[in-house]
C-alpha cells in the first residue's frame, strides 16, 4: 500500500517551494490582510475570505481599511491577479494552505467566545481535501487547536498528520510599529504532529524571515498568552507604583528613569491611563479561564487586571483633584481629551482607556470633547463622538485637558501655551517650554527637585 501521508506532505512542500500553492486567509483584518500581502509578495496566489461584503468590496476596489497596509499595495495585488477577496466559502476549496485570523473576543463574563473560530473551522471542514495545511493564528487558550479544530477536520475522514496538516501560529502584530511588522517578526509554529510542524514551518518560512518551531500547538498557544500576560503584569506593577508614588510624595517619572539606568535586571515600563487594544487587556483572561477549568487561580493575572482596569478611575480622580485645586468642580466643567486610540499613531479604539475616561467624566457631569488626528469619530453606548479641531481658541476655553494617547503629530507646545490646566498621563509634555498651563501628572511632586523628562510610552 502506498504511503499517502508522505505523498501529501511531499507534494504540498513542493508546491510551497515552487510557489504554485494557493494560500487562503480567513479574516482580512489587521492580522489577516498584512499576512495575505506578505504571501502575495512572496509569489503566491492568495484568496482572502471574509464574511463582510463591505471589506471585500473595499479591497477588490484597490483600497485598504488597515492602516499598516497601503491601498496601493492592495490595488497592485488585485490588478495582478495575485490576490482576490471574497465572501464565497467554496473558494476555500481551491486552497492548499489556509491561515485563520479571525477575532476571539471575550464574553461579558470574561469567557472566551470561540464563535468566529468555530465558524471558520466548519467552513474549512466543508471545503477540506487531502494535502491541505490549516493554521490557526487567532489568540486563544491552550488546547483550542487540538480540541476544537482537529476534530472538525477529522470528522470529514481526514487524518491529521497524514491527509491534512494542522498547526497553531500566534499572530504577533503590533499596529503602527514602524520597525517590526509581519515579515520581520519571528513566527512561532506548533503542530499536532511532526509532519504538521514541518509543513506549517515551510509555509511561513516562504514569507517570514524567521520561523520558530515548538513541540506542540499548546506550547505555541501559550507563547502568545505569556507574551501579553508579561506585559499586562508589568504594566499593572508600574501603574501601582505610580499610585504609591502619589501617596508617598515621590515623582514616579524620576523613579522610573533612575531605575532604567541599571544595565541589567530591569526592564522599563511606564504608567498610563490603562491598557487597550485586543491583546493585552484580553489575552491573560484566556489563560485565566483555562486554568479555572483546571481548578487553579491565576493570582498575578487577576491582580494585574484589577489594577489596570481601575486606572481610568484613577485618572478621573486626578482630574477632579486638579480641577478642585483651581476651585472648579467636575460637574459643569469643559474637558478636552487628547487621544482616544488605545496607543499612539494608530486609529484603533478597541478597549481604549480613553473611552472609560470619557464615560466617567460625563458621569460626573463634565462636558467632554476629544481631539484625535487618527480617529475622526467613534460610537460608544449608542452615541457618536466626533473629533474637534485642536486650536488655541478651543484650548483657551476648556477648563482642563486630559492627555490619554500621546500621538506624535499633536502639537503639545500649543496645548501647554494655551490651556489653563493639563493632566498629562503620558509625561509627553515634559521638556517643553513653560506656557500658560498648570500641568499635573499621574503622580507629581512639584518641588523643583526633578526636571520632568519625556518618557517614551510602552
Amino acid at each position: 500500500m502506498p504511503d499517502t501521508s508522505s505523498n501529501h506532505r511531499s507534494a504540498l512542500l513542493a508546491r510551497i517551494e515552487d510557489r504554485s500553492a494557493v494560500i487562503g486567509v480567513i479574516g482580512l483584518g489587521y492580522v489577516g490582510l498584512p499576512l495575505a500581502m506578505e504571501f502575495v509578495h512572496a509569489g503566491f496566489r492568495v484568496i482572502g475570505y471574509d464574511v463582510s461584503a463591505r471589506v471585500v468590496d473595499l479591497l477588490m476596489g484597490g483600497q485598504s481599511h488597515i492602516q499598516d497596509v497601503p491601498g496601493a499595495q492592495v490595488q497592485a495585488a488585485v490588478a495582478s491577479g495575485s490576490f482576490v477577496a471574497t465572501t464565497l466559502e467554496d473558494r476555500l476549496g481551491e486552497c492548499d494552505a489556509i491561515s485563520i485570523a479571525v477575532p476571539t473576543p471575550l464574553s461579558k463574563t470574561r469567557d472566551p467566545d470561540m464563535a468566529y473560530v468555530l465558524s471558520a473551522a466548519d467552513a474549512i471542514a466543508r471545503q477540506a481535501h487531502p494535502g491541505l495545511c490549516v493554521v490557526l493564528e487567532s489568540t486563544t487558550y491552550p488546547g483550542t487547536t487540538r480540541e476544537l479544530l482537529q476534530p472538525r477536520l477529522e470528522a470529514k475522514g481526514l487524518t491529521v498528520g497524514q491527509d491534512i496538516f494542522v498547526a497553531f501560529s500566534p499572530e504577533r502584530v503590533d499596529p503602527g510599529n514602524a520597525v517590526y511588522h509581519t515579515k520581520n517578526t519571528p513566527k512561532v509554529v506548533g503542530g499536532i504532529t511532526p509532519a504538521c510542524v514541518e509543513v506549517a514551518s515551510a509555509l511561513y518560512a516562504s514569507c517570514i524571515d524567521t520561523v520558530v518551531p515548538v513541540s506542540s500547538p499548546e506550547a505555541a498557544e501559550l507563547v502568545k498568552l505569556l507574551e501579553n500576560t508579561f506585559r499586562a503584569v508589568n504594566i499593572g506593577l508600574v501603574n501601582e507604583i505610580a499610585i504609591m508614588c502619589d501617596k508617598l510624595g515621590v515623582n514616579v517619572w524620576e523613579v522610573i528613569d533612575a531605575a532604567a539606568t541599571k544595565p541589567f535586571g530591569f526592564m522599563k515600563f511606564t504608567p498610563g491611563p490603562g491598557i487597550g487594544g485586543h491583546c493585552i487587556p484580553l489575552d491573560p483572561h484566556y489563560l485565566a479561564w483555562k486554568m479555572r477549568t483546571l481548578n487553579y487561580k491565576t493570582r498575578f493575572i487577576d491582580l494585574a487586571s484589577e489594577i489596570n482596569s481601575h486606572m481610568p478611575e484613577w485618572v478621573v480622580a486626578r482630574a477632579a483633584s486638579s480641577l478642585n485645586d483651581v476651585s472648579k468642580a467636575v460637574r459643569g466643567s469643559r474637558v478636552l481629551v487628547l487621544g482616544v486610540a488605545y496607543k499612539r499613531d494608530i486609529d484603533d479604539v478597541r478597549e481604549s482607556p480613553a473611552l472609560d475616561v470619557i464615560r466617567l467624566l460625563e458621569g460626573r457631569g463634565a462636558e467632554v470633547q476629544y481631539h484625535d488626528p487618527f480617529v475622526h469619530e467613534f460610537r460608544e453606548d449608542g452615541h457618536v463622538y466626533r473629533s474637534v479641531p485642536l486650536t488655541a481658541d478651543l484650548l483657551a476655553t476648556v477648563d482642563a485637558v486630559v492627555i490619554i494617547t500621546d500621538h506624535k503629530s499633536m502639537d503639545y507646545q500649543l496645548v501647554v501655551d494655551h490651556a489653563s490646566l493639563i493632566l498629562d498621563t503620558r509625561n509627553i509634555t515634559a521638556g517643553l517650554k513653560p506656557g500658560r498651563a498648570r500641568i499635573r501628572s499621574l503622580a507629581d511632586v512639584d518641588d523643583g527637585r526633578y526636571e520632568r523628562r519625556r518618557t517614551p510610552r510602552n
